[in-house]
């Protein structure tokens, strides 16, 4: 799979599809999901954000770079203690991948150890890569592997890891976050809902890959899950200036700095947001500051929650940025896990 990532920071288990899907629009694209095809078999248009939203990111790497690398290095110093020196890091395409370099590339920088790093698909509703796990069951023992991800918003994703790595014999179903505001995860950088530069971009800061495909035209049985190389947006690449700011702010001690949070479980939050707001579906909200702004970058939004407490935080800049360009009310609504929470319109409202 191509990708514009140095094989020396990972190796992408992904069957290059450029050129064999033709990407469609946001609103296309929702009303083909909510009427029941399944997003993984389609993608969407992607493009160079706006000059204001572009200087909203960079705000943003600026103030967080600094608490994203000590969250980097809390985890992978977690990472080792529970995992040992002979780990092996597989990140989730393609939210996990610049996350999977910073903790490899943090590993390298503390403990002199170059630990590989791969880069797998999972589906939620479809599962994990079959075939990419038994690739890597070849190479290496269960034991070994260790899954990782950018952050847990309600738990989802790792839902779906827990029921498919049951069929694979000493796999472990763990996974490394550097935010789990959804309080589900010992093997954290942190419990708090904090921004991650990366989350606000697409495939200008994920090497340029699209987001996994699965399709039976195009995906066969023995294929790895596919994904799409933009070579178009070149000259909008940032995957190597954001890994490098992060890690220029690598330090060898880090303390976990983590709101005390109780017992009370993100997904508990959603389900009173469902009901005090009438939402069907809790596939349709999307908790935490990454997941939110994914909504407003990838699907079509009713409307985002901001916690009262951060109505003024720069933190939340480049969301607000966001909703302003796209019509997208705001609404300041009280959370004790997230500090914002995007909704996905229904069908029936579009």
């Amino acid at each position: 799979m191509r990708s514009s990532y140095k094989e020396e920071d990972v190796i992408l288990l992904l069957k290059d599809i450029t050129g064999l899907v033709e990407p469609q629009s946001t609103k296309e694209r929702e009303r083909l999901i909510q009427s029941g095809k399944h997003y993984s078999e389609m993608l969407p248009i992607e493009y160079v954000p706006t000059e204001k939203y572009m200087e909203t990111y960079y705000e943003a790497l600026k103030v967080y770079s600094e608490p994203v690398a000590r969250a980097v290095g809390v985890v992978a110093d977690k990472i080792v203690n529970v995992k040992g020196k002979d780990v092996v890091l597989v990140s989730l395409a393609r939210a996990g991948i610049p996350i999977g370099i910073l903790i490899k590339r943090y590993i390298k920088f503390k403990y002199d150890i170059d630990v590989p790093h791969y880069s797998i698909s999972i589906i939620r509703g479809r599962g994990i890569d079959d075939n990419a796990i038994k690739y890597l069951l070849e190479r290496y023992e269960a034991k070994q592997l260790l899954f990782v991800d950018g952050w847990i918003g309600k738990g989802a994703i790792l839902n779906e890891l827990k029921k498919d790595i049951v069929q694979y014999d000493g796999v472990s179903d763990d996974i490394a976050v550097i935010a789990d505001p959804a309080n589900v995860t010992e093997l954290c950088g942190t419990h708090d809902d904090i921004l991650i530069p990366s989350s606000c971009l697409n495939s200008t800061v994920s090497g340029l890959i699209s987001r996994t495909f699965l399709r039976s035209d195009i995906i066969g049985d023995n294929d790895f899950h596919g994904a799409v190389y933009y070579g178009d947006l070149k000259n909008a690449d940032l995957s190597y200036q954001f890994i490098e700011t992060i890690e220029s702010y690598f330090v060898i001690d880090n303390k976990e700095k983590t709101e005390n949070k109780g017992n009370i479980k993100g997904i508990d939050e959603v389900r009173k947001i469902a009901v005090k707001f009438g939402v069907d579906d809790i596939n349709f909200i999307k908790p935490g500051i990454g997941e939110a702004t994914r909504v407003l970058l990838r699907r079509v939004p009713w409307k985002v929650f901001i916690n009262e407490k951060y109505k003024d935080s720069k933190e939340l800049s480049h969301l607000i940025r966001l909703a302003d360009e796209k019509n997208v009310p705001i609404e300041y609504y009280p959370m004790k896990n997230y500090k914002c929470c995007g909704i996905i319109k229904q069908l029936s409202d579009i």
